[in-house]
This record gives C-alpha cells, structure tokens and sequence, in this order.
C-alpha cells in the first residue's frame, strides 16, 4: 500500500512541476522578447495541461495498455489504481494552472 501512496504523490507532483516549470520559464521567455508574462504563463498552462498528464503517468498508451490487458483478465484492482494515478495527475495539472491563474490575478497588486 505505501508503494501506491507514493506513486499517487508522484504522479501528482510530476503534472503539478511540469505545468508550474514550463509556465515560469515561458514568462522569462516572454519578458526577454517583450511580450506580457503572465498572458504567456496562462497559454501555455492551459497549452500543456493534457501532457503533463500523459507524462506524469508514464506516456499515454501505458496506462491504456495495463487498463486494456487487465479488462480481459478481469483484474479489477489493476483498472482502479490506473485510473487513481490518471486522476491525481489531472489534479496536480489542474492545481498547478489554478496556482498560474493565481499569479496573473494578483499580478495587478504587484505590478501596478
């Protein structure tokens, strides 16, 4: 059981690093090419939230393959721990965009 807590945590923080990560980066990007920063860091969060996913859970066919072959078996344990990581990778990118929203919101009370 503590190896699927930690997996969970894993593919959590994985969506959640990638979605923060590449947002900050393309708003450096975008403050050395003079464009606005925090319209930047929105795009590509919304951009890249379906692979953050895909890439906290291992690729996107993986999971489908371990939910595909485990259906046939009758493996029901095997579906719902899949569909546990998708759903806290799907957090961790939601979390990670709602964090981005946060900063261009208070973006007006630090930059005005």
């Amino acid at each position: 059981m503590n190896s699927l807590i930690a997996n969970i945590l894993y593919n959590f923080l994985i969506a959640f690093g990638m979605i923060i990560g590449a947002s900050l980066f393309a708003g450096f990007g975008a403050i050395i090419n003079n464009q606005p920063p925090f319209k930047t860091m929105l795009d590509v969060a919304q951009g890249i939230k379906i692979w953050a996913v895909a890439a906290a859970i291992g690729g996107t066919f993986t999971s489908f393959e371990i939910i595909g072959s485990s259906l046939f078996k009758g493996e029901m344990r095997s579906i719902a721990k899949q569909v546990v990581f998708i759903i806290a990778a799907l957090l961790g990118a939601n979390l990670g965009f709602s964090v981005i929203k946060l900063f261009e919101r208070c973006g007006s009370f630090w930059f005005s």
